[in-house]
């Protein structure tokens, strides 16, 4: 892995994803060729594991549902090509599912320690099911972590996926338990004139998108 800045930091929501090269299953992988589309980054902790299987055969199927939202999946793990590409074999020759989005190898964890999905002390990749959710500017919009023991939703992924492009440019407030088609919420008002003028008394911090105070 080549790294195109001087060093990684933890990331945040608001943060710039750096930029960094290394080896995927796909051939050489570079962050910045994934610009212009959302991007989902995920990381899991060991190849030839049982949640970790799950996860990228469930990300597999589901991967038509992320590209008709204009989104890219791309994996991450510390183990290395070889056992990537032996992983996916297997799971192509037992299941039938083509694992056809990049997995980046990492096996000094450089990536995971510089993204802060593991300390810099960490000694292994227990801790690293980490999802990153990327804007096409390169911005991490929403990022949520997962204990080994654990697999993500891929539902609840897509979910969030369509919050976020639904709320981007600040169209609306998504609110609890939203889906694709529900109504978002408006902003509220920041001022005591509009507080004070809603017929609603909720109405300037609580309404759906479009209704009237």
């Amino acid at each position: 892995m080549e790294t195109q800045e001087s060093e990684l930091q933890p990331l945040r929501i608001g943060d710039r994803v750096p930029r960094f090269v290394a080896r995927s299953t796909q051939g050489p992988f570079d962050l910045q060729d994934y610009r212009g589309r959302w991007l989902i980054l995920f990381s899991h902790p060991a190849d030839f594991t049982p949640v970790c299987t799950s996860e990228v055969l469930a990300l597999a199927r589901g991967a038509p549902q992320f590209a008709a939202l204009d989104c890219r999946l791309v994996g991450l793990s510390v183990d290395s090509l070889y056992s990537h590409l032996a992983w996916i074999r297997l799971i192509r020759d037992t299941t039938g599912v083509a694992v056809e989005f990049p997995i980046i190898e990492d096996p000094t964890m450089e990536i995971a320690r510089g993204f802060g999905m593991v300390g810099a002390d960490a000694g292994d990749s227990a801790t690293v099911r980490m999802t990153y959710f990327i804007d096409p500017e390169g911005v991490l919009q929403a990022l949520n972590s997962y204990p080994l023991t654990v697999g993500r939703s891929i539902p609840e992924m897509l979910r969030l996926l369509a919050a976020l492009q639904q709320v981007r440019g600040g169209r609306g407030l998504a609110p609890a338990d939203w889906q694709a088609g529900d109504d978002l919420l408006r902003a509220p008002e920041d001022t005591a004139a509009a507080a004070f003028a809603a017929a609603d008394p909720a109405a300037w911090f609580y309404a759906p998108l479009g209704k009237e105070g």
